[in-house]
């Protein structure tokens, strides 16, 4: 991380270089017990409230999820990308009438004119922001410090920091997640679940992928708990019969949990009893849900959220008063067939995320739990000739009834891919790349805040936030009651 504020990271800097630099069995108990340490936590939680990572791997295409859809706009978005005129569609422009049922009506309008509509195959997203449910962070991204084109283009990076490996699938992935490149070991979620640690009785349920291992939701005494869409990851020689045998398998059990005189075996079994003791405690807490909403099926984002789900319908059992969450959903790297491909992707993401939502108001938790969208980056604004190439800023969905819904945050970038000397035209770097005008850290100390982050914690959280700030950059965006 590029730490902004060291002294406000002291602490965060010596776990982590306590559990790196440990190699053997002095600080291998530490390392894997950190969970059990706790940060002093910023808040003491008497509600409940989730945050909920819906991450796009690969790097959505902007410009065909939240489409600009006035005349002016969408007659200069239908030409850049190829359309047959008359707005009709054509190259990697979607057809102006496609767009009509999904047309995006904001309580208060943008200003001069600006419309937007989302892909057609999101009729889902497109009530829940119409009634209020859901709500549109324009052109957001990673960003170190507030950048125009002018300093983006100026080689003094010094002054002018950019973003670490911009374009890199896998950096930028990470840069979303942790404010680092890959090979970063804690996220914001994490952070976020260091803070929380200490509002749930069992903090091993603090942090939960359902997507397996994501940087995002590891902290630095948060440990990210992995589940699958079908629950809790068992020891298939603890929970099953080992080659038929129950004794085998009660044998097995007892050596893998009892007390050793050898500092590392009985670490390891003291892990491994966790590990059981945890399944077991998610095996009966679900036992406990059930949900009439109805998920859509041949949907592996839905098969996640709709674990989600069922994880916080079981929060009492687990003793949960805060949590973070991590689905995702691949396939969104199309520099070639982005008109055949992102119609099923699209539908994926809009009918799992109306799905969850319904599901967190059957639980009576709907203003209760936020659900947001991130993505490696955006993708250019002009045709490759069958897609888009990797961008940088993107627009961001935000779900939930705490969202304060039908209205667009942020400013809407000109529909360019020229670089003018317009003021107004100051958010292009080429090919119809967005510079964000919203960075992730903005957004994420949004979420952060409304969760119980105090803002004297943000910074600990968000190691660029504090080069953010004012008018043009508040640090708390307005999205969130």
């Amino acid at each position: 991380m590029q730490f902004i504020q060291p002294e406000l990271h002291s602490r965060r800097a010596f776990l982590r270089r306590s559990a790196q630099l440990g190699i053997a069995g002095t600080a291998l108990p530490f390392a894997l017990n950190l969970a059990a340490v706790g940060e002093a936590a910023a808040f003491t939680a008497t509600d409940y409230k989730a945050l909920v990572c819906v991450f796009l791997y690969g790097g959505n295409d902007y410009a065909n999820t939240v489409i600009t859809y006035d005349d002016d706009s969408y007659n200069k978005y239908s030409t850049i990308r190829g359309g047959a005129g008359g707005q009709a569609a054509g190259g990697i422009a979607l057809a102006k009438s496609a767009l009509t049922p999904t047309l995006l009506a904001p309580t208060t309008p943008l200003a001069g004119g600006r419309q937007y509509a989302l892909h057609p195959a999101m009729t889902g997203l497109t009530n829940l922001f119409n009634t209020g449910k859901a709500a549109v962070q324009l052109n957001v991204g990673p960003l170190v410090v507030p950048l125009t084109r002018a300093q983006y283009n100026n080689s003094n990076r010094a002054l002018y920091p950019l973003p670490p490996k911009l374009f890199s699938h896998n950096d930028q992935q990470s840069v979303w997640q942790s404010s680092s490149p890959e090979g970063s070991t804690v996220g914001w979620g994490g952070n976020l679940g260091d803070l929380a640690l200490s509002s749930n009785g069992t903090s091993l349920f603090t942090c939960i992928s359902v997507t397996g291992n994501a940087v995002f939701l590891s902290g630095d005494s948060a440990l990210q708990y992995q589940v699958s869409t079908g629950g809790a990851i068992p020891i298939n020689g603890v929970k099953n019969n080992v080659y038929g045998s129950t004794a085998v398998r009660s044998a097995l059990t007892s050596l893998i949990q009892q007390n050793s005189g050898q500092a590392l075996e009985n670490e390891y079994n003291r892990i491994t009893a966790r590990a059981v003791g945890a399944e077991a405690t998610i095996t009966s807490g679900l036992a406990g849900v059930n949900l009439t909403t109805a998920f859509p099926t041949n949907n592996p984002l839905a098969d996640q959220l709709k674990m989600v789900a069922r994880l916080i319908g079981a929060r009492t059992a687990l003793g949960s008063k805060r949590q973070v969450f991590m689905v995702s959903l691949g396939g969104f790297d199309l520099h070639d067939n982005l008109i055949s491909q992102q119609p099923v992707l699209m539908q994926r993401v809009s009918e799992a995320m109306t799905a969850f939502y319904n599901a967190t108001a059957e639980l009576g938790l709907a203003d209760k739990v936020t659900a947001f969208t991130a993505s490696d980056f955006g993708r250019t604004l002009s045709s490759n000739g069958d897609g888009s190439d990797h961008g940088w800023g993107s627009h961001h969905l935000m779900v939930g009834g705490a969202v304060k819904g039908k209205a667009f945050y942020g400013k809407a970038p000109p529909v360019s891919i020229t670089n003018t000397t317009d003021a107004n035209d100051q958010w292009h770097v080429g090919q119809g790349r967005l510079l964000p005008s919203t960075s992730v850290d903005q957004y994420a100390a949004t979420l952060a805040s409304w969760f119980g982050v105090s803002n004297t914690e943000l910074p600990g959280v968000l190691p660029n936030l504090s080069h953010f700030g004012g008018a043009d950059y508040p640090t708390n965006l307005g999205f969130m009651v």
